[in-house]
This record gives structure tokens, C-alpha cells and sequence, in this order.
């Protein structure tokens, strides 16, 4: 059995707002990938800021999943900003909403990875090869704020929590502006049976939530991943999926971040130890 991780954190992106938690989130999962799961340098590698393009992200990521064979586990995580758009060419009318992971060269032409993209190589996957995807970042049509006040030991600091969405420029929005109640958001793995078999996907949150980059304990985090590593910790890497799930949803709240995070897999993944 082979393992491979690809883990991306981009704090500084080109043009648009940049974020400070994600680098960090990056450490912080090869750090527990190496102490519980004993991964080693080799089979983790790491993009962050400028060299995290969509180029070398969708290269990496195509690479480790055609060197992957039966019996193999993968993992792909990504911390940076997202988005949704909706899609007005060829057979993007029957899916309506494309869900986007934002590269650090992010432009509003092509310069993105949708939720097409990373189905089309998980379809790319031999059988038995188990995958686990971690996206902090914001899937959400609304983003009503940017940032908000952050709440910390039972006070709000005056420092605030950025969120991890994108919102498109109003010339890619006016594509569907009206036509939210007649259109649905796609899904990375859809309906795809062979797909949702072996696979895993973490969200930091719900399709129409946003992710927080936000301080935490002195140091820049994703929320969702901080919490995700917090509990992977205090359980020494024996933790199911549907308890670890539990576990970061409660501190989420108790933390007063509106985000709600998802697990979408087969039940019997759920009941499974992560990572295994």
C-alpha cells in the first residue's frame, strides 16, 4: 500500500485579497499527517503562495492520482479562497453552479479549478484507491460580509475574522443574477457511484457558508483545519470519521464561527478511523 499527500496553502494571491491562516493550515496537516498517520517527506508534497498556480496544482494532482493503484490512500488538501459561479457554456447548463477552488494566479477568464475539474480526475482513479479531499475555503453564492469581529474568550477583539470567499465581479455575476430559484449548485461527486465508494470529501463549511481565516491561541489558522488537527491530536490519530465530524462541528459553535462543516462519503467511510 502506497500513500500520497498533496497539501496547498496560498496566503498570497495576485490581485485580489490575501489571506494569512492558510500556510499555516499546511503545517499543520503535514504535522499530524507525519506524527499519527506516519507519512514520511517523500510521500507528502506541499504548494504554498506562488508556487501554488493552477498549473502546478492541477499537475501534482493529476500525477499522484495516475500513479495511484488498488489499495493506495491519497489526500488532497487545499486552504485558500473559493467561489461559485454560474456557468453559461455547453454542458455546464444542466449542472448550473460551478464550485471553484482559487489558485494564487486566480483570474475570472480561466484561472480557477472548478468542481468539474476535480471530478473529472477522481473518475481517473483505478479501483480501490481511497481518497480524502480537506477544502477550507468558502462554496458560497451570498457573502454578504467579509470580515466580521472575532469572538475571543467570551469577548469580541477588536481584530477581525476574514472569511475565504471570492466574490465574482459583477460582469461574471450578472451571467445568473435572478436565477438562484430555478437553479441548483452542483456537487463535487455528484451522483457518480463509483466515485462516492471510495471517497472523501471534508468542506469547511456548506454551499452557501463562508470559511473563516481567523486567529487563533497567537497564530493565523483556518478555523475548520485548527479544529480538524486540534481533535486528530487529542485522539492520537484513533478517531473515527463521524466523531471527528462531531467533534469540529461543536467547536465550531462553541466558538461562535457560523460555519458548518461537511462530511460527504458511504456510511461505512463514516464509521472508519481517518485516514485509514
Amino acid at each position: 500500500m502506497k500513500r500520497q499527500a498533496l497539501l496547498v496553502g496560498i496566503n498570497d494571491y495576485q490581485g485580489v485579497n490575501d489571506l494569512q491562516g492558510c500556510v499555516n493550515d499546511v503545517t499543520n496537516v503535514r504535522s499530524i499527517l507525519k506524527t499519527f498517520f506516519g507519512f514520511s517527506n517523500n510521500e507528502i508534497r506541499v504548494l504554498t503562495d506562488s508556487r501554488a498556480t493552477k498549473e502546478n496544482i492541477l499537475s501534482r494532482l493529476n500525477k499522484m492520482v495516475k500513479s495511484a493503484e488498488k489499495g493506495d490512500h491519497l489526500i488532497f488538501h487545499f486552504s485558500g479562497h473559493g467561489s461559485q459561479i454560474r456557468d453559461r457554456e455547453g454542458d455546464e447548463l444542466a449542472d448550473h453552479m460551478d464550485e471553484l477552488i482559487c489558485p494564487c494566479d486566480m483570474n475570472w477568464d480561466d484561472g480557477f479549478i472548478t468542481d468539474d475539474m476535480l471530478r473529472e480526475i477522481l473518475q481517473k482513479l483505478k479501483k480501490g484507491v481511497r481518497m480524502e479531499i480537506l477544502l477550507d475555503s468558502c462554496h458560497s453564492g451570498t457573502a454578504t460580509r467579509d470580515i466580521r469581529p472575532q469572538f475571543i474568550n467570551g469577548r469580541y477583539s477588536s481584530d477581525p475574522v476574514r472569511y475565504r470567499y471570492m466574490p465574482p465581479p459583477i460582469d461574471i455575476e450578472c451571467r445568473y443574477l435572478g436565477d438562484e430559484e430555478i437553479l441548483k449548485p452542483t456537487k463535487i461527486f455528484s451522483s457518480d457511484t463509483e466515485i462516492t465508494l471510495n471517497h472523501i470529501l471534508w468542506a469547511g463549511c456548506k454551499d452557501n457558508q463562508t470559511s473563516a481565516d481567523s486567529e487563533i491561541d497567537g497564530y493565523y489558522n483556518g478555523a475548520f483545519t485548527y479544529y480538524f488537527c486540534k481533535h486528530v491530536r487529542e485522539a492520537q490519530g484513533r478517531i473515527t470519521r463521524a466523531e471527528l465530524h462531531t467533534r469540529v462541528k461543536n467547536s465550531l459553535k462553541y466558538n461562535k464561527y457560523s460555519q458548518v462543516p461537511q462530511l460527504e462519503c458511504i456510511e461505512a467511510l463514516r464509521s472508519e478511523n481517518i485516514f485509514k
